[in-house]
């Protein structure tokens, strides 16, 4: 049987070895198919870019982690729902905001920002999203990895403020971090 981390703590030291071995190209055979007698431990929202394979990135087996995913790991009702899911009936301890290099969505808003022209529909709602991290930086020209460190910190804040999730917080059964995934290197830095 799988040992799963009882607390933040020891889910994101979790995360961070599965990240090394990742990285190293040591990654676990198997991992994909192996199951866990108990729920997941931590949830991961992230981007979604397909050059960032969570579960892979972070070498993790099956039912290990929640991932949930949108363009610019940007915040809707559905994803605040899942986030919220899986902290309270799930129990998972850790909520990881994983941004990376590179994204499209942060490189999209920025170029909005600057020529002030914005889509419409349902994309414009994620420039919409992602812009304050734009105007926070002080300008769109501002680097995307500047802009993009931003969006993470600032979706990690809103999460954090969110009921229920500010209750468990409060109570030390969650905690919210912010991390970035380098494409080069593979590595995740926790911000």
């Amino acid at each position: 049987m799988i040992q799963y981390p009882v607390g933040s703590v020891e889910a994101l030291a979790s995360l961070r070895a599965g990240n090394a071995r990742f990285a190293t190209g040591s990654s676990r055979p198997g991992r994909t198919t192996a199951r866990h007698d108990r729920g997941p431990y931590a949830v991961v929202v992230g981007c979604l870019d397909p050059r960032v394979p969570v579960e892979t990135v972070f070498d993790q087996s099956a039912g290990a982690i929640c991932v949930v995913r949108s363009a610019g790991h940007v915040l809707d009702h559905a994803i605040f729902g899942s986030i919220e899911f899986a902290v309270t009936e799930l129990k998972v301890p850790l909520v990881v905001v994983l941004g990376h290099e590179d994204c499209r969505a942060v490189a999209a808003t920025i170029e909005a920002v600057r020529t002030g022209r914005r889509p419409a529909g349902a994309r414009g709602f994620l420039i919409e999203q992602i812009t304050p991290a734009v105007v926070h930086a002080g300008s769109a020209d501002a680097s995307l990895d500047q802009v993009t460190k931003g969006h993470i910190r600032r979706t990690v804040a809103r999460l954090k403020q969110a009921d229920p999730l500010a209750k468990q917080l409060t109570a030390h059964r969650v905690d919210i971090i912010g991390a970035i995934y380098r494409l080069d290197t593979g590595h995740v830095e926790v911000l």
